[in-house]
C-alpha cells in the first residue's frame, strides 16, 4: 500500500501498487475501516468480496497504481448506502461476460452486478472508475 490519501469521517482512501499482494491489502483496509465505522459485519463481509474482485481485474490488466476510495455520502432523505469506487490507469471499462461452469475466472462484474444496489463505469482523466453501492441499514 503507497499509503491513505485521506481520510475524514465517513471516507476513506487508499493508492495501491498493481503488485501481488495488493488484493490482500485492499481486503484488510476494508475490513478495518468498515469494522470502525461498525457497518454490519454481512455488508462488510460482501464489501470486502466485492472489493477483491474489482482490484482483482485492476491488478490483472494494468500496471496501477490503484486507487480505492470508500465512502459513506450524507443524503438527506434517502436511504443510507455505502459508496466504493476502483480506479486505474486504463482506459477502458470492464465487460461483463457470462462465465461458464468450467471457467476459473470471469464472475467478478456478474458478482458486482447482482449483490449491488447500484453499480457502473465512469472514465476519468487518465483512466476510469468502477463503482458500486450497497444498502445499508438506517
Amino acid at each position: 500500500m503507497i499509503g491513505v490519501i485521506g481520510t475524514r469521517g465517513e471516507r476513506a482512501e487508499w493508492t495501491f501498487p498493481a503488485e501481488p499482494n495488493v488484493v490482500r491489502a485492499a481486503r484488510h483496509a476494508v475490513r478495518d475501516t468498515l469494522h470502525l465505522w461498525g457497518i454490519d459485519a454481512a455488508v462488510g463481509d460482501l464489501t470486502v468480496l466485492l472489493v477483491s474482485e474489482l482490484v482483482t481485474n485492476s491488478q490483472r490488466y494494468t500496471p496501477g497504481p490503484i486507487n480505492l476510495r470508500l465512502s459513506r455520502p450524507e443524503r438527506t432523505g434517502v436511504a443510507p448506502v455505502l459508496l466504493v469506487e476502483v480506479s486505474d490507469p486504463l482506459p477502458d471499462p470492464p465487460v461483463e461476460r457470462s462465465a461458464r461452469s468450467e471457467d476459473e475466472s470471469g464472475r467478478g462484474l456478474q458478482l458486482v452486478a447482482c449483490s449491488a444496489r447500484r453499480w457502473g463505469t465512469r472514465r476519468g482523466r487518465t483512466g476510469k472508475t468502477v463503482w458500486f453501492e450497497l444498502a445499508l441499514a438506517g
